[in-house]
Formats: C-alpha cells, sequence, structure tokens
C-alpha cells in the first residue's frame, strides 16, 4: 500500500522514488495522479535531465485538448508495490509531475477529500 495527501488545491499527491537505472539512487518525488492521463508518468524536461533519464524515443500523442503532438520519452525505473518497475517517462515544458493511469491498472484508488488522504493499494 502506498499513501499520499490531498493538498490545500485538491490535488492527490503521492509520494514515489524514481531511478536513472535499476541500480541508480532513488530521487523522490511528489505526483499528482491524473486519471486523465493514460500514461506511466509526466516530468518535466528539467527534471528528466537532472535524473539523467535515457531518451527513449518521440511518440505521437493527443493531447486533452484534441491536438496531437510529439512528446519525447525517457525510461525510468520506479519502487513501485516493492519491485523495481520500468516506466515510460513523457516530457513536458510545465512543471507537474503527473501519475497517470497505466501504473495504476489493477489497484485500488482511495481518494478521501474529508481526511485529505489518499491510498493506493
Amino acid at each position: 500500500m502506498m499513501n499520499g495527501v490531498v493538498d490545500s488545491h485538491g490535488r492527490a499527491l503521492l509520494p514515489i522514488d524514481v531511478r536513472n537505472a535499476p541500480d541508480g539512487s532513488a530521487t523522490r518525488v511528489n505526483v499528482w495522479v491524473d486519471t486523465g492521463f493514460t500514461g506511466n508518468l509526466v516530468l518535466p524536461k528539467d527534471q528528466i535531465n537532472r535524473l539523467g533519464l535515457r531518451e527513449s524515443a518521440v511518440i505521437q500523442s493527443t493531447l486533452a485538448d484534441g491536438r496531437e503532438a510529439e512528446i519525447e520519452s525517457f525510461i525510468a525505473w520506479l519502487d513501485w508495490f516493492g519491485k523495481l518497475q520500468e516506466v515510460e517517462v513523457c516530457a513536458s515544458s510545465g512543471q507537474n509531475i503527473l501519475l497517470g493511469v497505466r501504473l495504476m491498472l489493477g489497484r485500488r484508488l482511495m481518494v478521501d477529500y474529508g481526511s485529505l488522504n489518499l491510498t493506493l493499494e
């Protein structure tokens, strides 16, 4: 089980550990749970550079407003429920770190806006 919080802006946030390789050191980041994003993870390009993630590909993506865009993708490793998992990371020019639905498939997400708690199991 992983625990997070709901911040004062109503964002559901979860701390995760990201690595640039299976044997790399972990960097803790707070991700914004985004049930509208069907991928794994979005990181700002400057954070991708700081982490030293390896470029994977350029992918075609449909944005929330329906526009098509080419997005750079990178490889990262997450400490995910006790196991290291390789994931595709989409680069962003913004500053938000987003956790997408692909990583939550088969899991149960509970966001309690009354107690400001989040649980992913």
